[in-house]
């Protein structure tokens, strides 16, 4: 095997692929040396992502299932929603692992390496890579693995908050037809808030079969059996289901937090995660890596710096995050109350072009009028000052 390539794609997952992906369809790739390395073969249905999008996106072929409408609930407030022109959309992993990787291998540019790697650093003229068995050089690495404690580096910071997003969920088939494949419930937080902002979405994907996910917001993670029970109850108490089976079952960590990750360095690029692609304030990420590819091939095809482009993340969306987080982590108001009082004064679109980043500023003043002034005002100050 070669060591030397122009492009080394590092972790292929979401972001590493969806990079792939447009490589391929860009002809200026087509006499570049890529190599994608990942310790994982990527033959599992390891998770879910689900998004919203106006328009049809590059793996609009993937969409598993879409809806048109979308249920908000909580004791404060609840709503069904039409989200005309948008679409909610559902991909699972392996049908974008298979699809990327199989036209991956159509291509004589294009190798891909099962190995574990150790490091990536960056010299003055190229990146090496170091996995257990090889030393890989390339003119640009773009990475999606973390390899730091980032927790600890962002809890030693001033205005910093930590908070994880993990996630459990079943996909359940019953002997009857009890869903409405053309509705999700979006969020429901009719359930316990005691440990931090919790709620549950429903996709249904036929009338007999949908993913339930159980999604909690703290600093601390559950026991296994503790995301079991609340799932149990959920589909026994709230949908009324007494007889299912668990066709499959997916569980996730995802960061929310105001620590700016890194980067990169030089020719090294961080993407996903790593690279700050998830939107802290909501956990949302697969749109975000969409945006930030599409970047990425604009910058490498007009020679221009990918690492000093532009973020999706502005400063005053990165503001408008900080100061959730502020409320969230000292429990100034509980998420439930927080989405209910958006949900009740903003139109569905403007709350998803908002988690977009893509309202403008006078929109964005709507939406934060539209929530608690004794809770985010003092959170708004300290951020700020």
């Amino acid at each position: 095997m070669q060591t030397y390539f122009d492009y080394i794609i590092t972790g292929a997952g979401c972001a590493g692929l969806s990079l792939l992906r447009r490589m391929m369809a860009h002809p200026f790739f087509s006499n570049k040396k890529i190599l994608v390395i990942d310790k994982e073969q990527k033959n599992n249905n390891d998770r879910t992502w689900c998004f919203w999008e106006q328009q049809p996106g590059l793996f609009e072929e993937l969409v598993y299932h879409r809806w048109q409408q979308i249920d908000f609930y909580s004791d404060h407030f609840s709503a069904r929603y039409d989200l005309a022109p948008y679409q909610y959309k559902m991909i699972r992993s392996i049908d974008l692992y298979s699809s990327v990787s199989d036209k991956a291998r159509r291509f004589s540019n294009i190798s891909i390496l099962q190995d574990d790697v150790q490091s990536v650093m960056n010299n003055e003229n190229n990146v090496t890579v170091k996995t257990n068995g090889k030393e890989l050089l390339a003119d640009h690495v773009f990475n999606s693995i973390i390899f730091n404690d980032w927790r600890e580096q962002a809890l030693q910071q001033k205005n910093i908050y930590v908070l994880l997003q993990h996630f459990k969920g079943w996909m359940i088939e019953t002997d009857k037809d009890v869903f409405d494949e053309r509705r999700a419930t979006f969020m429901d937080f009719r359930i316990s808030q005691d440990k931090g902002t919790a709620f549950v979405y429903v996709l249904p994907v036929a009338k007999n079969k949908a993913l339930v996910e159980y999604t909690l917001f703290s600093e601390n993670i559950p026991e296994q059996h503790e995301y079991d029970a609340a799932l149990e109850d959920y589909i026994h108490s709230v949908l009324s289901i007494k007889k299912y089976t668990i066709a499959h079952a997916e569980s996730g960590i995802i960061p929310m937090t105001n620590y700016s990750f890194p980067k990169g360095d030089g020719r090294l690029i961080n993407i996903g995660t790593a690279g700050g692609q998830t939107k802290a304030s909501s956990g949302y990420t697969f749109r975000f890596i969409q945006k930030h590819s599409e970047r990425l091939i604009n910058a490498l095809v007009h020679g221009k710096d990918p690492l000093h482009m532009q973020s999706v993340f502005d400063k005053r969306f990165h503001l408008y995050d900080s100061i959730l987080l502020n409320v969230l982590q000292n429990k100034k108001m509980g998420g439930d109350k927080i989405f209910a009082q958006l949900f009740k004064k903003n139109s569905p679109q403007t709350i998803l072009k908002f988690l977009d980043n893509e309202t403008n500023f006078m929109e964005e003043l709507k939406v934060m009028n539209s929530v608690s002034l004794s809770a985010f005002l003092p959170a708004t100050i300290r951020q700020i000052f």
